[in-house]
């Protein structure tokens, strides 16, 4: 599933393609809202609130929600035609929503409605590394990467971050929150890996962008650990799949 920063470029793009310019063309290709049409209306803004996306245009807000394989592309659009969820163009554009995991028309007085729920944007104005800390401690007897995952604790935060995060703090992702020396710090230091990638097309948690080291232990099943040498170790059993180091991650 997307992280926070992937829905943060994405937003910019759509931005650039889109704010500003009046719709010639809005084709909404999910049954309970294929009568509506916005054509005419031009688009105010795009925002994002962790892993949701908003087109505010005319009276309506169009929300959406990569989840796993979801896209906006601008420009021609390559997956199979069915895929399309959506297509929205300008006299310049022209933005498509590819395989979205969550598709809606919502009334712009109330979109946000639909994400009240969630904790402090980690790549938002609302962002309160006290907030995300005390969501963070609510529940100590729960797992770590579990948690760090739960958009209610922190909004932005997708397995590639939780595993990672695990790894730097050197902890192993069923460790109990209640482990965590400084929660602080962690909240601190999650914030601080989204805004460094929210612009970078090539995501990086170790600060080396070359391809091949760019993470530490996500995705590294097998492979020695950039840090000891250890084997990075792997658990698929779950919902999300966990790596870790059982050498520096205790």
């Amino acid at each position: 599933m997307p992280e926070g920063d992937t829905v943060f470029r994405t937003a910019a793009k759509l931005r650039e393609a889109l704010v500003g310019k009046t719709l010639t063309r809005c084709d909404v290709r999910v049954p309970r809202y294929a009568t509506v049409d916005l054509t005419g209306h031009t688009v105010d803004e795009v925002l994002t609130r962790g892993k949701h996306l908003f087109i505010r245009v005319g009276p309506a807000s169009i929300h959406s929600h990569l989840k796993m394989d979801g896209a906006w592309v601008i420009g021609r659009v390559r997956s199979a035609p069915h895929k399309v969820r959506i297509v929205l163009e300008t006299d310049g554009a022209r933005a498509s929503g590819v395989d979205l995991g969550v598709l809606e028309i919502l009334d712009r007085a109330t979109d946000t409605d639909v994400v009240a729920h969630l904790g402090p944007d980690l790549l938002g104005p609302d962002w309160s590394a006290e907030t995300a800390t005390a969501n963070l401690m609510a529940d100590p007897d729960r797992p770590l990467a579990e948690t760090l995952l739960d958009q209610r604790v922190m909004a932005g935060v997708g397995n590639v971050y939780a595993n990672e995060l695990c790894f730097v703090f050197g902890l192993r992702p069923g460790t109990a929150v209640a482990e965590v020396a400084d929660p602080h710090r962690l909240v601190s230091r999650a914030q601080q890996m989204l805004w460094a990638n929210r612009l970078r097309l090539n995501r990086t948690t170790t600060g080396d962008t070359r391809p091949g080291r760019d993470v530490w232990v996500y995705g590294r099943a097998g492979l020695p650990c950039r840090r000891c040498g250890t084997v990075v170790e792997t658990d698929r059993s779950g919902d999300r799949v966990t790596f870790w180091c059982p050498s520096c991650q205790r």
